[in-house]
């Protein structure tokens, strides 16, 4: 087995270790990598990298590094910004490379593979990229359909991409479970009704609900999942594009022809289980953990609410039981006058005033309204009449859909989905209220094979039998 630090040098995270500069190093590197942005290789020039770390330098007023050995009064951001340069370039650090061109002898920086790889690292730890889940399966499921796409090398291009997808999208979903359960371990530590409000609010904000909902709210997705299992039993199935998988497999990854069969049967079988079994664990892990999450939010808020209130109320109990005492053993009567204001408790019953109740006052009738009653004539009931029934009239009641069906039939025993008018919308609500009454009007339907894609829908293909009368 490689070890990580067989491949890397060996102070390659000394930079970022414990010390007063790693925060300086991290920011330095970043902003080396953002020179690249706009570059079509991770090579610059020298001077350009110098001069964005002067600048970094200069904005942050940073005019010192401790680990710098050759460190003076007298240097400016440029030296200090050379100084960075070398120890990123150093053998024992290794993000770096200084090379210098042939014929221009202009010195060049170039950042190292393990550079690159870091620095995108410390790009998504500060940032972390949303993903969009449901654009995996729409990308596996676009490579199976589109089989000119892969036919030339069916590994490397079919199988290895809807592997890889398969995983990115396992992971995801893995990371946004974790993600809610620290959601709802920091819920039961919230202490405030105001913190906790807010801790819903992130939630309900949060970048992954979006995504969420978006992956099951998609339409048919279970379809994609079917036509992707149907697929990928091919890949085994079929002996010659089993033969093309393997093949591929053993040149890309240096397999033995065995070795590589057992590797694609594998990569198979895993995107199969993922897809099939543990794609509707996670999806019912995280469904629960939400529901679970938003039982806690509002205990949790009740609790809170009736705990402050519980308190209030103690408190003005006890408040009356005092003032009742007072009144008892006549207290304002023996007590000086100048101290009077002092207990002006009797009075409010409440600590401050912003919290005194005043008892509402009835309220008064201000103008007497009377209103004339008018009998309405035979007319005006018919049309009041006319118009209940017209709201209430159903187009698609159980009656009218048997009367639907018993036309389309004609006096036939069986009636196929394609035989239907479905040109229209309402032919479409006309056909699903009928096999919605169909038990109920004496009729059965039987689901078939395939489905139909009508009006932006993808319905089951199915055929209606009359049932005979006992």
């Amino acid at each position: 087995m490689t070890n990580l630090f067989d491949m890397i040098p060996s102070g390659f995270f000394n930079c970022l270790s414990s010390g007063s500069n790693n925060r300086i190093y991290a920011d330095c590197l970043l902003v080396i990598y953002e020179q690249y942005d706009r570059e079509i290789t991770y090579r610059i020039s020298r001077n350009r990298i110098r001069d964005a770390l002067s600048a970094y330098l200069l904005e942050n007023h940073i005019n010192f590094l401790e680990q710098d050995n050759e460190q003076t009064e007298e240097r400016n951001y440029n030296d200090i910004a050379n100084a960075v340069i070398r120890r990123f370039c150093s053998r024992e650090i290794g993000w770096l490379e200084e090379d210098t061109d042939d014929i221009t002898y202009e010195k060049h920086i170039i950042m190292t593979e393990q550079g690159i790889l870091l620095a995108e690292f410390l790009q998504k730890l500060i940032k972390p990229e949303r993903e969009e889940f449901s654009s995996y399966i729409f990308h596996i499921y676009n490579i199976l359909q589109n089989t000119d796409q892969w036919s030339q090398n069916p590994y490397v291009d079919g199988l290895k991409n809807i592997y890889r997808n398969a995983r990115l999208l396992s992971r995801a979903l893995k990371r946004l479970a974790t993600f809610i359960k620290k959601i709802i371990e920091r819920m039961v530590k919230e202490e405030s009704l105001e913190s906790l409000t807010e801790n819903l609010l992130d939630y309900c904000d949060g970048s992954f609900v979006r995504e969420y909902a978006r992956l099951i709210k998609q339409q048919n997705i279970h379809i994609y999942r079917s036509f992707i299992k149907g697929r990928l039993d091919e890949f085994l199935n079929h002996p010659e594009l089993n033969q093309l998988l393997v093949s591929g497999c053993a040149l890309e990854e240096g397999l033995e022809e065995q070795k590589a069969k057992e590797y694609v049967a594998d990569m198979v079988q895993s995107t199969k289980r993922f897809l099939v079994e543990d794609y509707d664990r996670i999806m019912r892990d995280i469904k629960h953990k939400i529901n679970i999450y938003l039982q806690i939010a509002v205990g949790r808020a009740r609790f809170l609410r009736n705990r402050e209130a519980d308190m209030r109320g103690n408190v003005e109990q006890t408040l009356r039981c005092l003032v009742r005492e007072m009144n008892t053993i006549d207290w304002k009567e023996t007590i000086p006058e100048e101290m009077q204001p002092l207990f002006t408790l009797d009075k409010n019953e409440f600590i401050d005033t912003g919290s005194v109740r005043y008892p509402r006052k009835p309220q008064n009738i201000k103008k007497e309204t009377v209103i004339e009653l008018e009998e309405l004539t035979e007319e005006d009931i018919d049309k009041a009449k006319n118009a209940q029934q017209k709201e209430a009239y159903n187009p698609y009641a159980k009656e009218k859909m048997k009367e639907y069906l018993e036309q389309l039939m004609g006096g036939k025993q069986m009636l196929s989905c394609e035989n239907l008018p479905l040109q229209s919308k309402r032919d479409l609500l006309c056909a699903l209220s009928a096999l919605a009454y169909s038990d109920e009007n004496g009729y059965s339907v039987q689901l078939l094979d395939g489905y139909l894609d009508v009006h932006h829908m993808m319905l089951r293909r199915f055929c209606i039998t009359k049932e005979e009368q006992k």
